[in-house]
């Protein structure tokens, strides 16, 4: 898909890298911000975030993510219906308060980047190469994607 078609205008070439592997990521699995920037071999975890904040809702948002399983703020109830629909696993948030929302398993949830199938379950690492492709039916941006979040409490990079 063009760069216009994605975002409306043209995308500079960092955040179509960030948006591609943020597709590549299967159902059900996640991503970190400094994980997907290690992928890509660039960046950092706050070069991702905003990537993600700007363009991201054009893609599954929900599958980048903070790497202590906390679901991104302001939107956590929306990333929650899609890691139920997907079978994301969770973990209880531990918290003493009643009605805590979970988080994410990150032993089991992470991705390494190997492609659907050859990874056989296998969670945490990084490859540094591979990944399955495909558009995966992305469009323009819509109300589903977190607007204007940027990670606050990752270190500078």
């Amino acid at each position: 898909m063009s760069d216009e078609e994605r975002s409306g205008g043209a995308l500079p070439d960092y955040a179509e890298l960030v948006l591609d592997v943020a597709e590549r990521i299967p159902p059900g699995r996640v991503m970190t911000y400094g994980d997907v920037a290690e992928w890509l071999g660039e960046g950092g975890p706050r070069q991702v975030g905003r990537v993600m904040a700007l363009y991201g809702s054009a893609v599954p948002w929900w599958r980048v993510v903070r790497s202590d399983g906390v679901l991104l703020p302001g939107h956590e109830l929306r990333a929650l219906d899609h890691y139920r629909d997907e079978g994301t696993p969770l973990r209880d948030a531990g918290g003493a308060s009643r009605g805590s929302l979970p988080k994410l398993d990150m032993r089991r949830a992470r991705w390494d980047g190997t492609p659907a199938g050859a990874d056989a379950g296998r969670a945490g690492g990084h490859s540094g190469s591979g990944g399955s492709g495909g558009s995966g039916g992305r469009g323009a941006p819509g109300p589903d994607g977190p607007p204007g979040y940027v990670p606050e409490d990752l270190p500078e990079g």
